[in-house]
């Protein structure tokens, strides 16, 4: 059996005459690709590997692609390098990887995107610097966490985010005045306690309160005076049962709530 893909513009029978589109299709209809034309149809369609509007590889559907390969690998090869930007990105999962090595810099970035999560991590670095925020991205998902360092500077806030998801605590104090507030909300999720303290007079509330529901004690207290009623309620978790009870008349009803909580909590304890 020949694993050969469609030819480039197999998949054309399909578009509008005298254009470069395809049809409109509703949400209740399905691709089909018209099987005369195919040269797999005396093949691998006759030994029931294929059906059309299901597992077809000449059909612009990437969902009856990915059924295709995933029942015929063998044809992922010939496929990547296919006119079709889908074809190519799913044929990445099924061929080898020496074979999808040969896309590292193909022009359609979910190409390359499905290349990073195919390669080895220590072969990651090239795509560091890749001009698609989703390709780092993925790349931040994969490196691994002792050279995430070489994106700390990253321009792109959701790459940074995922950097510091994943870095070791050692480098992650370099993004506590990332100028992203979503970066340092992860940032204030996985520094150590004692380090926290780093972070009470960040300018975004939200930070402030992650911060304070994971404070040492003692630097929670000093959280207890926060003008923002979050950060408050973060630090009422932390501090000890002496400082909280400065707050038992606190000006936000959640604030008090907790801490009459924390109060009872303990008196319970104590009488058991």
């Amino acid at each position: 059996m020949s694993s050969e893909c469609p030819a480039r513009g197999a998949h054309d029978e399909t578009k509008v005459p005298g254009t470069n589109r395809f049809p409109f299709l509703s949400k209740t209809e399905t691709p089909r690709a018209d099987c005369t034309a195919c040269s797999h149809r005396d093949t691998v369609h006759a030994a029931g590997r294929c059906e059309p509007g299901d597992r077809c590889l000449i059909a612009h559907s990437g969902r009856q692609i990915e059924r295709f390969l995933r029942m015929n690998p063998e044809f992922a090869v010939d496929c990547l390098q296919d006119a079709f930007w889908e074809r190519r990105a799913i044929a990445v999962r099924y061929a080898p990887v020496d074979a999808v090595r040969t896309l590292a810099h193909d022009t359609d970035e979910a190409v390359r995107r499905a290349v990073v999560t195919r390669l080895p991590p220590d072969e990651l670095a090239a795509f560091i610097g890749d001009h698609d925020r989703e390709v780092r991205i993925t790349v931040a998902s994969r490196l691994p966490p002792t050279r995430l360092y070489v994106m700390l500077d990253d321009p792109d806030y959701l790459v940074r985010q995922h950097v510091a998801q994943r870095i070791p605590h050692g480098s992650l104090s370099r993004l506590v005045k990332d100028e992203d507030r979503e970066v340092r909300k992860e940032v204030a999720r996985r520094l150590p306690s004692f380090v926290l303290s780093r972070m009470a007079h960040d300018e975004d509330p939200e930070v402030r309160a992650i911060a304070a529901a994971r404070m040492l004690p003692e630097d929670a207290a000093r959280m207890l005076a926060d003008p923002d009623w979050r950060v408050r309620l973060g630090a009422v978790e932390r501090a000890s049962l002496d400082a909280i009870r400065a707050c038992i008349d606190d000006e936000d009803k959640d604030v008090r709530e907790q801490v009459c909580a924390r109060l009872d909590e303990t008196r319970t304890k104590d009488t058991t």
